[in-house]
């Protein structure tokens, strides 16, 4: 559609190009100066207002400016960019006239004039003077703002900024006086002479006022009293609180001694006490003894109403209510002066008259001793005793020990039932969290038979596990090809009772222990009587670090039992150890040999088998432990199990591992491996995690290698060939618990330690 310029947009004023086939969308980005920018704003129109006619499709030719620098020599940047965060400041002043004011015809207001290089935009603000009486700040919002007419489609630019010019904005003419370091650089770099800052004229108003604060400061300074400030005591002890511990004794009938916090507030010279209940008083509600307020020291009842008031009122002038004038005495003739208490009356063992009632005081906080220390020198702050009833026996706390309950009917546990009768509304048993932190994941193994008529029995295995976090016992039997028995789980894990107790009285019963279980020790669970005969290494580890709560696992009472026994006998205790044809000296034994010729000397009563294994774990001539697990086959079933659960979160291994470890150490510690298994989520058992555990490559100092631990779990490039199916838990490593330390005695060491070869010397000479 066309039409003629000038002519409105009337019917027959239009008309259609039918030439034109083609009627594309407007663009709307453009280059606008080499800058990719948005093209958003209408299009000019065809004649502008002086008649030339111009192209919409032209972008507007910007004002040319000449160039101080040579074309080639300039980077040809955009304003935005090149001149980012940087304004010219400039300081002004401007002169308004007053005509309410008699010495002052005109005030002199100061601003800053700031001018931002990025886009051209303008900003004045005025700084604040105290006590001027004007509302100061931005005088002029950041803006382009135009110049005087006739220039008025021009904006204001650098060239028009200079010192000692005058420019007019918005009607209102501003004096440059000055410049800040940064402007007078710039602009002599741009070529502008910059003139050196003007000494600005003096404000009449702000004169007058300082005459003014010298005649009231003179003023104040030839009284010969000084004033007091009436907040200078708010101000100065503002939250500073002096406490007092306290009682009133009202022993009197159905009374008692009320114990009281005495509070006493510097800022005011107020005093409020709250009273202190003790515990199953049967006293309810607020504990305000006194509210806060000053307390007069001298009370002899209650106030009639107009007694106390602030004038004397001499007479009442005035025939009706309206014009009423009242007359009143400016010297308080007859009036009582009131005392109240001050910090100066408070002190341990004062009393206090607290409205006819007496407060003794007898004990104040670490504050109040500093305080008073440092302002009246008092140095004695003994507390006081507090009397008690004799009437009254003392509180005393019953515990559920001491409460005589029913008997347990066989619902839920001990504690369930004991919680339904103590309270109305029945709360479960607290759970032990710190010893559940503490020895999570610590499981005590032991291999155990099954004692039995039947003879079929005798030749299963079973694995007795305690866990030390809550108590509980849980019993397996390991599976045997054409043994006739399933492999499984034999007892759930639960606490186990010790046997021969009431299980329906009122007491609880006592469960098994940690201590409860070593080697040799014959003992029933749940009707069944198992003989253990043998545990694992971290059992017989944790044993051994912990002799105080193991006394089988103590080395010392062992060998001093062994000593006593041994010592009438020594001889031929040594050559019972001696291996048969050995005619020589010999430096080690077996276990059997050293177990046989001890329970020679000692009944098996009086020297337990677990003893037996300790002492020969302690002088153990073996060096190097036998490997319990096969790496590839642990792999493999790894593996296995990472097929069947669709596992594909390598990279995600890889992140938390990033995660863990950000400083890329070729080590991490085993925890963090077993936190790393759990966290991301791999579809392993607890058995499973401890045997990939045992079998990956570490240090010296028992850290996990981690490029062995990311190839263990790479199916990519190194799988190996799938296992059968087979039960994780008890045949891919053997769980069984086995001796693989002690086997061979270190005799000479025993010796030593045992320490008879000196008393024989000695008894010989």
């Amino acid at each position: 559609m066309m039409r003629l310029p000038g002519m409105p947009m009337l019917p027959g004023a239009q008309f259609y190009d039918r030439s034109e086939r083609r009627r594309p969308r407007k663009q709307t980005l453009m280059h606008y100066q080499g800058i990719q920018m948005l093209s958003d704003r209408r299009e000019p129109e065809l004649v502008e207002p002086n008649g030339i006619v111009v192209d919409p499709k032209c972008p507007p030719v910007p004002a040319q400016i000449n160039s101080l620098w040579a074309p080639k020599a300039t980077v040809k940047l955009p304003p935005w960019l090149a001149y980012d965060k940087q304004v010219l400041c400039f300081n002004a002043y401007f002169k308004e006239n007053l005509t309410e004011i008699y010495h002052a015809p005109y005030q002199v207001r100061k601003v800053k004039i700031y001018f931002y290089l990025e886009d051209g935009t303008m900003q004045v603000t005025e700084p604040k003077v105290e006590n001027s009486g004007i509302p100061q700040g931005c005088l002029v919002h950041r803006q382009r703002i135009p110049k005087a007419p006739p220039t008025d489609r021009e904006f204001i630019s650098i060239f028009d900024l200079n010192v000692d010019t005058n420019v007019q904005i918005f009607d209102r003419v501003y004096h440059i006086s000055g410049c800040d370091v940064f402007t007078r650089q710039f602009l002599n770099r741009a070529g502008i002479f910059v003139p050196e800052p003007l000494e600005e004229p003096s404000d009449p108003t702000t004169e007058i006022r300082k005459r003014s604060g010298i005649k009231q400061t003179a003023t104040a300074c030839s009284s010969a009293l000084p004033k007091k400030h009436a907040f200078a005591q708010f101000l100065q002890f503002d939250r500073r609180v002096l406490k007092f511990q306290g009682y009133w004794n009202d022993r009197s009938e159905f009374g008692d001694v009320r114990k009281l916090d005495i509070c006493y507030y510097l800022a005011d010279d107020t005093i409020d006490i709250k009273e202190k209940f003790p515990r199953n008083s049967g006293r309810e509600g607020p504990s305000t003894f006194l509210r806060r307020a000053k307390l007069p020291k001298d009370f002899s009842g209650l106030p009639l109403p107009g007694q106390q008031t602030s004038v004397t009122l001499l007479n009442v002038l005035g025939s009706n209510m309206r014009d009423v004038r009242y007359v009143a005495d400016p010297l308080n003739t007859g009036q009582k002066q009131e005392q109240y208490y001050t910090d100066q009356d408070l002190q341990i063992g004062a009393v206090l008259n607290v409205f006819g009632r007496a407060v003794v005081l007898t004990g104040c906080d670490q504050f109040t001793q500093s305080y008073y220390r440092a302002k009246y020198g008092i140095e004695e702050f003994t507390p006081q005793a507090v009397p008690e009833r004799s009437d009254i026996r003392p509180h005393t706390q019953v515990g559920m020990a001491s409460r005589r309950l029913p008997p347990y009917n066989g619902w839920g546990s001990h504690e369930d039932s004991e919680g339904n009768c103590i309270t109305v509304e029945p709360k479960p048993p607290q759970a032990d969290f710190k010893k559940l932190f503490k020895y999570d994941g610590c499981i005590l193994r032991f291999g155990a038979k099954l004692i039995s008529p039947i003879r079929e029995n005798d030749e299963r295995d079973f694995v007795i596990s305690y866990f030390l976090a809550d108590d509980t016992l849980q019993v397996y039997v390991a599976s045997r090809r054409n043994s006739g028995f399933l492999g499984g789980e034999f007892l759930k894990k639960a606490r186990v009772p010790l046997p021969g107790q009431n299980m329906f009285g009122s007491a609880r019963p006592e469960y098994f222990r940690a201590n409860d279980f070593y080697i040799g020790r014959t003992m029933t669970l749940k009707d069944h009587i198992f003989h253990i005969v043998s545990a694992d290494e971290f059992t017989l580890l944790y044993m051994e670090h912990h002799p105080s709560e193991f006394p089988v696992a103590d080395i010392r009472r062992i060998m001093e039992k062994i000593r006593n026994a041994v010592r009438p006998e020594y001889k031929q205790f040594v050559l019972s150890c001696k291996p048969d044809g050995d005619l020589g000296d010999f430096t080690t034994v077996g276990f059997e040999t050293l177990r046989s010729t001890l329970l020679s000397y000692l009944s098996k009563e009086s020297l337990l088998s677990h003893e037996i294994v300790t002492v020969c774990r302690y002088f153990s001539a073996e060096q190097a432990m036998p490997p319990s697990c096969d790496r590839n086959r642990v792999r493999a079933a790894a593996q296995l199990e990472l097929k069947r659960a669709l596992w594909n979160s390598a990279e995600e291994l890889n992140d938390h591992l990033s995660h863990i470890n950000p400083t890329c150490r070729p080590y991490i510690s085993e925890a963090q491996v077993r936190s790393t298994l759990r966290g991301c989520r791999l579809p392993f058992s607890l058995e499973l995690v401890e045997d990939i555990l045992q079998v990956l490559q570490r240090n010296g100092e028992g850290e996990i290698e981690v490029r062995d631990f990311l190839a263990f779990f790479n199916m990519r490039h190194d799988q190996v060939p799938d296992i059968a199916p087979i039960n994780i838990a008890f045949e891919l490593c053997p769980k069984l618990p086995f001796l693989h330390k002690g086997r061979l005695v270190d005799f000479t060491w025993f010796l030593d330690y045992l320490g008879l070869e000196e008393e024989l010397k000695r008894a010989n000479i």
